[in-house]
């Protein structure tokens, strides 16, 4: 099978991990670390050593870790849009469509053959985790400059065309979108960290309870 690869912002990388070996080891490795470890402890020094390489072999690909993290949310996110399409390729019904959304946007994270060198579950995890750290900065403005939030804003302007089809009087399709794809995000955070903040619990039933959640919040919002 014929690995598939995104068209990433060129500000994230100093030279694109995808279509290398060693790219895409450095790619997977560090999903792999930064889910076990947490991004605070992860370090390009580690990475080198799990990975049987350099230091500058790394920053050959990246300019530090914070672009690194970049770089694999916004490869999440293109993946996201990428199983979006997939999903609502042959569905006329602006309704069912929304819904496939949100099934993508709820549904259990696998690993996607498609992708052989990603992790998806895992990076799933590090999105959940770690995301609020790529914007939550000082250096906010400047990123969103280089386009480097650019997968997630994507994502979130083709399911909001959706929502201004169901309803063009609506308001705010961009601003609801945002707010279920985080919302979505803080409930497998809440369930895993923090239970009483969530009605959903932590068993095989999550993810329907996920997508049942997030389709009330926006079908209730946009058919006011």
């Amino acid at each position: 099978m014929a690995v598939l690869s995104f068209k990433l912002n060129e500000h994230l990388y100093i030279r694109d991990p995808q279509h290398t070996e060693l790219g895409q080891n450095i790619i997977s490795k560090s999903v792999e670390m930064i889910d076990q470890l947490g991004f605070e402890q992860f370090t390009f020094k580690k990475l080198a050593a799990e990975i049987e390489s350099t230091e500058a072999s790394v920053y050959r690909y990246f300019e530090n870790k914070h672009r690194l993290l970049h770089y694999l949310i916004s490869w999440y996110w293109n993946w996201m849009e990428y199983k979006v399409d997939l999903a609502t390729r042959n569905v006329h019904k602006p309704e069912e469509r929304l819904k496939a959304c949100l099934r993508i946007i709820a549904e259990e994270k696998k690993f996607d053959p498609s992708f052989e060198f990603v992790n998806e579950e895992a990076l799933h995890r590090i999105v959940v985790e770690e995301l609020d750290k790529t914007y939550l900065t000082k250096w906010v403005e400047s990123d969103n400059k280089d386009g480097l939030f650019g997968s997630f804003k994507s994502l979130c302007e083709k399911i909001a065309g959706i929502v201004h089809e169901i309803n063009p009087a609506y308001k705010f399709p961009n601003s609801l979108v945002s707010t279920a794809l985080l919302a979505a995000k803080q409930q497998y955070f809440f369930l895993s960290h923090l239970p009483s903040l969530t009605n959903i619990k932590q068993d095989k039933n999550k993810y329907e309870k996920i997508y049942e959640f997030l389709e009330t919040v926006v079908f209730n919002t946009i058919k006011r």
